[in-house]
Formats: C-alpha cells, sequence, structure tokens
C-alpha cells in the first residue's frame, strides 16, 4: 500500500510541476491603489499595492513619473500634487525603464462645498462669485508673429472675500510669455476688483482667422477653505494677412511643434525572462506627444512605411515586409495593427504576439517599432521608435536522485543518491548546492558543482539523519549567475518517507528465551538411543551439556558503514 502511496504522490507532483509550467509567468504586477478617488486642492498621497516590485519601481500616472517610496515588494507610496485635473487618470508603475501592462484607475474630483449647517440660517449668497468685467488686447488687432498685451480686469460680485485668486491663460493659438500663462491675482475683497496684463505670442501664421481665442480658468477659496473654479472663454480680433505673395514677416524662433507626434512611453513582456522558443505578448503604452490628432494610425512592428509622406499615398498601402525579424517574429497576426486616431495628449495600450528565434543567443536586442499616420494638413507622417528586449538562456536542469533510494528509518543514517543533469542545449556554469531539511540534519550539505555539458550530469552522495518519522521535505538550492551577470537560483524539493525502527519481539529477554540464548529442552529417551546407534557406527555420540541444555549465543546485529558524502560528475 506505501508504495502505491509514493507513487501517487509522485504523479501528483508531476501534475502540479506541469500545471505551473504551462502558465504564463508575470514577473510583477499592479493590483489596486487607495485611495481610488481623490481631491485635487492639495496634494495627495496614494498607496499602490502588487507585487514583484524592487527599489527601482516608479508610479506613473498617464504616463509621466510621480515622487516615489519603495516600502516593500508589494507597496509604494506616490505623491499626486494639488491642481491635477478632474477625471479618470491610469495609474501604472515602471521598473527598470519598462512599465507594467496592468494599470488601475485613479479618480480625480473637485472639492465639494459644504452646506451651511441646520443651526444656522445662511445668507443668500455667501460665497465669492468672480466675474470678468472688461478685457481687451494692446492692439486693436493682433498679428502674425508680432507679441501684444491682453488685460483681463475681475470683479468679486459675491459676499465674501476671495482668497488666494490664481488666473491660468491657455490658447490653441496663442503662446503665453514672461509668466507661462499663470498669474497670482491674491485675495479679493467683495465687491473689490483686480486686474492682470498678459503678454502672447501667435503660435505660426494667424492667416486665414478673423479671431483667436484665449481660455482663462479663475481657482479661489472662501474664508471656510472651499475650493471655486470658474472658467472664462475671451477672444481677440486678427488683423486681416494675405495667404501668398504681399509682404514678407519674418520668421518667429519656434517654440513648440504644431503636429501630432506618437511615442512609446512604456512597454512590457507577459513572459520574464525571454528565452529563445518562448512565445509572448508585448504590451506597450503609446501617446500622442503633439498639439493635433494623429488620424489613421497605423503601427508596424519591424519598422516600415504608409504612403510617400509628402501628401500622396502611393500604390500598395502600408510596407511592413521590410523588418528585421531574425530574433523575433509575429505570431497569431501579421506585425501591422490599425489603430484608429489618437487625439492630442490621449494614449492607448497595444499589443502585439511574438515568438523568440530558437537560433536566438542571449543579449540585448533592439526593436523599431514604426507609427504611420496622416497630420492636420492631410500629410502621411512616419514616426520610428525603437525598444530594447533582453533574452536570456537559463540553465534547464533535472534535479532527482540517480538511483532509487534505500528504505529511511526514524533515528538512523541514510544515504541521499543525488544527481543534477543539464538538460539544456548549452553549458550551464552552476554555483553552489545546499541541501535543507525540517525535521533531520545533513551531512555533508552543500557542494560546489561547476560547469556542466549539455546532457552532462554531476551526482553528490550526502547522509541524512531523521528525527522522526513520516514525510520529510529535501529543499535543494543551486545559485549561479544568469547572462547579465546577476545572481539567480535553482530550487527543487524532493520528499521522503521516514518509516519507524522495526524490533523483532522474539529476540525481548522479557518473553523467555533466557535473556538472548535459544534453550533446548531436556534430552529423552529416543535421543539416548540415537546417540547409542551413532557409536556402534562410530560416529560423534557425545551427550549433551551437564546443564541439561544447549545454547547458543545469538550473533550481534552487523552495523554496514555508510561512506562519507561526495560528488562527481559526468
Amino acid at each position: 500500500m506505501k508504495f502505491q502511496n509514493k507513487y501517487f504522490v509522485s504523479l501528483l507532483l508531476v501534475l502540479i510541476l506541469l500545471s505551473g509550467w504551462v502558465t504564463p509567468v508575470y514577473a510583477a504586477d499592479v493590483i489596486s491603489v487607495t485611495p481610488a478617488s481623490i481631491v485635487n486642492d492639495v496634494a495627495n498621497t496614494i498607496t499602490v499595492a502588487g507585487i514583484g516590485f524592487d527599489n527601482t519601481a516608479v508610479v506613473l500616472m498617464d504616463g509621466s513619473a510621480l515622487t516615489t517610496s519603495f516600502l516593500n515588494d508589494q507597496t509604494l507610496t506616490a505623491t499626486i500634487p494639488a491642481g491635477v485635473a478632474v477625471g479618470s487618470h491610469t495609474i501604472t508603475v515602471s521598473m527598470n525603464g519598462g512599465a507594467l501592462l496592468t494599470s488601475v484607475a485613479l479618480s480625480v474630483t473637485a472639492p465639494v462645498v459644504v452646506p451651511p449647517t441646520a443651526t444656522s440660517t445662511p445668507p443668500p449668497f455667501s460665497r465669492p462669485q468672480m466675474r470678468v468685467s472688461s478685457s481687451g488686447a494692446s492692439d486693436k488687432q493682433i498679428s502674425s508673429n508680432k507679441s501684444f498685451k491682453y488685460t483681463v480686469n475681475f470683479n468679486n460680485a459675491g459676499s465674501s472675500t476671495a482668497f488666494n485668486v490664481q488666473a491660468v491663460f491657455t490658447s490653441p493659438d496663442l503662446i503665453p510669455l514672461e509668466t507661462g500663462g499663470v498669474a497670482v491675482l491674491g485675495n479679493v475683497l467683495p465687491g473689490g476688483g483686480v486686474g492682470v496684463d498678459q503678454r502672447f505670442i501667435s503660435q505660426g501664421s494667424l492667416a486665414g482667422k478673423t479671431f483667436v481665442t484665449i481660455d482663462v480658468t479663475l481657482t479661489y477659496y472662501d474664508d471656510k477653505g472651499a475650493a471655486y473654479s470658474d472658467k472664462f472663454t475671451l477672444t481677440a480680433p486678427v488683423k486681416a494677412e494675405s495667404t501668398s505673395g504681399g509682404v514678407a514677416y519674418p520668421t518667429a524662433t519656434p517654440t513648440g511643434v504644431n503636429t501630432a507626434q506618437l511615442v512609446i512611453t512604456s512597454y512590457a513582456s507577459t513572459v520574464d525572462p525571454l528565452q529563445p522558443g518562448d512565445q509572448f505578448q508585448l504590451g506597450m503604452t503609446v501617446q500622442n506627444m503633439g498639439n493635433t490628432t494623429a488620424k489613421r494610425v497605423t503601427m508596424i512592428v519591424g519598422g516600415g512605411s504608409s504612403g510617400s509622406g509628402g501628401g500622396t499615398p502611393q500604390a500598395g498601402g502600408t510596407s511592413g515586409g521590410s523588418g528585421e525579424f531574425t530574433n523575433f517574429a509575429p505570431v497569431g497576426t501579421s506585425n501591422i495593427q490599425s489603430l484608429g486616431d489618437l487625439d492630442a495628449g490621449g494614449a492607448l495600450q497595444v499589443t502585439q504576439n511574438l515568438i523568440v528565434n530558437v537560433s536566438t543567443t542571449p543579449g540585448a536586442y533592439p526593436m523599431k517599432i514604426s507609427f504611420s499616420y496622416v497630420n492636420k494638413n492631410g500629410e502621411v507622417v512616419n514616426d520610428d521608435q525603437v525598444i530594447t528586449l533582453l533574452v536570456y538562456s537559463l540553465p534547464n536542469l533535472d534535479i532527482s536522485f540517480y538511483r532509487p533510494p534505500d528504505p529511511f528509518f526514524a533515528g538512523q543514517p541514510g544515504a541521499l543518491p543525488i544527481q543534477v543533469v543539464n538538460l539544456g542545449k548549452r553549458t550551464s556554469v552552476l554555483g553552489s548546492m545546499t541541501i535543507e531539511a525540517t525535521g533531520g540534519t545533513l551531512d555533508p550539505s552543500s557542494t560546489l558543482v561547476g560547469s556542466l555539458d549539455p546532457g552532462g550530469y554531476f551526482t553528490f552522495d550526502s547522509t541524512v539523519f531523521p528525527d522522526a518519522a513520516g514525510p520529510l521535505e529535501l529543499a535543494i538550492t543551486i545559485d549561479y549567475t544568469d547572462d547579465f551577470n546577476q545572481p539567480r537560483i535553482v530550487t527543487k524539493t524532493l520528499e521522503l518517507t521516514i518509516e519507524e525502527v522495526f524490533i523483532d519481539p522474539s529476540l525481548d529477554p522479557s518473553m523467555g528465551g533466557g535473556g538472548g540464548e535459544i534453550i533446548v529442552e531436556e534430552e529423552s529417551f529416543f535421543h539416548k538411543v540415537w546417540r547409542f546407534i551413532l557409536g556402534v557406527l562410530g560416529l560423534d555420540s557425545a551427550a549433551p551439556d551437564s546443564g541439561g541444555g544447549i545454547s547458543e549465543p545469538i550473533p550481534e546485529e552487523q552495523v554496514i558503514p555508510i561512506p562519507a558524502g561526495g560528488g562527481g560528475k559526468g
């Protein structure tokens, strides 16, 4: 019955190992963020929970890094500054320069005005209320590439003081100068007013426009600390300009882009580490860092292009067959994906199924990824990106017994015929092998393995001294250095069954037998007749001992010594 149980346990272990082998392994993952919702009037600290974090982990919000503190491999904290835009934001984690695929959502809300308590009757209007009393540019009509001053006057139409008033200027056609578009106005009393002058310059030519819009966002607080935000849209007339011929205007130094620009802000693999023959999914975060929409975006893994790049597409469409696929090749789908339109500042997650070529040697391999899209002028633009994937070749080892071990008994030494076999296709250089057991001691417990050729083996003979009967697990650990000089370990667990020591009850002196001697009964009459016949025939007819019995001592138990531990290679 024990024999069948041992094979059943062995089969169960094999099934568990196989199920773990076919399950995709994620080295690290993001699980949750706490709190899931914050208010944007003050700086907030969030806690990101996950698995597999290290001290290189950085928390990202919409692809931008936050000030991060590493607590442990499951907990990170990050600080979100005040004034973050209201809405849903994507929180993820970057480690070693690559972001994890999994992300969680963080909701940002504006402060809620606390209603007055029922014990007091609030006045009909008891809050500050800022409004625009007048606005206008220093020039009656603004011109391209010429700076001008824009004046806005505000007054407080509410019944309480507006504290810490701040104005933020933005415009799709104008660039704020000197202040960066932010003006601090201070406190405004009820019925009082304040003015601000902001200088602008046009962002490119204003030809064909009749006016430009300027957005002004005011933020302020009341005496109870409640936050308020008002947005105003103002306009400025544009001087008519000829789109061809006429007066030549000087060209201003560019201060920003006026087109789309696609950038891979983070990427990660579902398999870590990558090895030859591995199939994996590459996930990437693509963000439009420009200020216009990228239309009909096409992603080409391995590099390629679409159209002529001059506004008129060529026959044949998108070309993705000239990419580099020596080490990585697409699986399941082609290397070309259509991503649709991507607005300015927007981001999206894309994936590509790939396989590592079995002939790929360990190393760092750059992969070219191209994005082809149509800009606001109808021109075809190709943005090329390069990411780097690391390929390892880790040892494939089998750790087991090179022969079935002898039965093990509690309190008695037992031999452990351990063997390590290199099942990989390349030579592996291994470090120390250590054996540990809970409920027993080993001698020796460690040895140096060294270099193993493909198909080669290393044997190690150790002795185990189990403390008690029952199952005994051996934890075997082999350390080594991977292809990028990082320390790694291989672990294996072997299970032994320890049995109780068996004692023969016939050897117990308390059960008769003369304290370990075998007693022969007294000689009978027939024995005497038989001795007489033997004497006549000239044979030995000696009588038994005078004690009346024949005793023979039981030979002592012979203990076979177990040789000292050692190792060998093949």
